[in-house]
């Protein structure tokens, strides 16, 4: 199956109606050139604490509602898809309640929320790490658009190979992996730079850790699962990285530029004949039978303290 989709980025902030305006530009964007959906960042909509906003003490939950309600208009206007990453707040009300989520609302081509994906593995503690900030969820999302099958998940998630697993497992073609890995002071970055060491950074394609190994991480989990998967990024100024799109093999075949707003749009298909060198051996390994071919039973291969 053939499918065009938009990976955007922009200069994420802690106001929701500017980010809504920004998200609305793109939405137009990606339909004007004929994407069907169109992919953005962690935190796109409401701003992503701990970088945007120190917290969501006295958020304005219901300046969000409204920008959400006007994105998911823009979206069924344009007849596009929307991945939208935003805080959910768990509050019947603007009051006090549970730490929100950290999500992605999945908004169809007719405007409706069609369903909504929790960031399940929230990155440090409940002290000084996001679960000091945000509720950890407990579900995958799938959702088929245009035939094409699609998992969601979030920034931190990357480090976690099972997710990408579960969502193979699920027949998932294309993953949507909405980061957050901009807007840093310049002291945070400079502790992220010293964190590596300048006598890396010849070395390396990137000068902090988010920069050497979410990239990474990326190519080498498309190759290893044969997933399309669809990177989006805030372009806030002392941005790790910009946003890009891996196809199943490992290659990059786009790369926004960094720190600047744009759209990367592309024609993705599922059936192109794509090299894949775990197709045999793959589905074995998920069900724990972790070997190539059939086993010999030979006194020579049972010893393995003799040369």
């Amino acid at each position: 199956m053939k499918l065009t989709i938009a990976t955007a980025q922009f200069a994420v902030s802690a106001d929701p109606a500017r980010n809504a305006d920004a998200i609305v530009d793109a939405i137009a964007g990606a339909a004007a050139a004929g994407a069907r959906v169109v992919h953005f960042c962690e935190g796109a909509l409401s701003g992503y604490a701990p970088h945007d906003l120190p917290s969501y003490a006295g958020y304005p939950w219901g300046r969000l509602r409204a920008a959400a309600e006007r994105v998911a208009a823009a979206a069924g206007a344009r007849r596009i898809w929307a991945l939208v990453g935003s805080a959910h707040p768990l509050a019947a009300g603007d009051g006090a309640g549970p730490r929100p989520h950290n999500a992605i609302y999945v908004i169809d081509d007719r405007g409706a929320l069609v369903d909504r994906y929790d960031k399940r593995f929230c990155a440090g503690d409940e002290v000084d790490g996001e679960l000091a900030l945000y509720s950890p969820g407990d579900h995958p999302v799938v959702v088929d658009i245009d035939g094409v099958r699609c998992g969601l998940m979030i920034c931190h998630e990357y480090r976690y190979p099972e997710l990408y697993r579960d969502y193979k497992a699920r027949g998932v073609d294309l993953i949507f992996h909405s980061f957050h890995a901009a807007g840093l002071s310049e002291a945070t970055y400079a502790a992220m730079e010293a964190e590596v060491g300048a006598d890396h950074f010849a070395d390396n394609w990137g000068r902090t850790l988010p920069a050497i190994t979410m990239p990474a991480t990326l190519v080498a989990t498309a190759a290893a699962n044969h997933l399309w998967i669809s990177a989006a990024n805030s372009s806030a100024p002392r941005a790790c990285w910009p946003g890009l799109l891996v196809r199943p093999d490992g290659v990059i075949v786009g790369r926004l530029e960094d720190e600047r707003a744009g759209l990367l749009i592309r024609e993705l298909d599922t059936e192109a004949p794509l090299y894949e060198s775990t197709r045999l051996w793959r589905g074995r390994a998920m069900a724990g039978r972790l070997h190539s071919g059939e086993l010999v039973d030979a006194p020579r291969s049972r010893d393995r303290r003799s040369f």
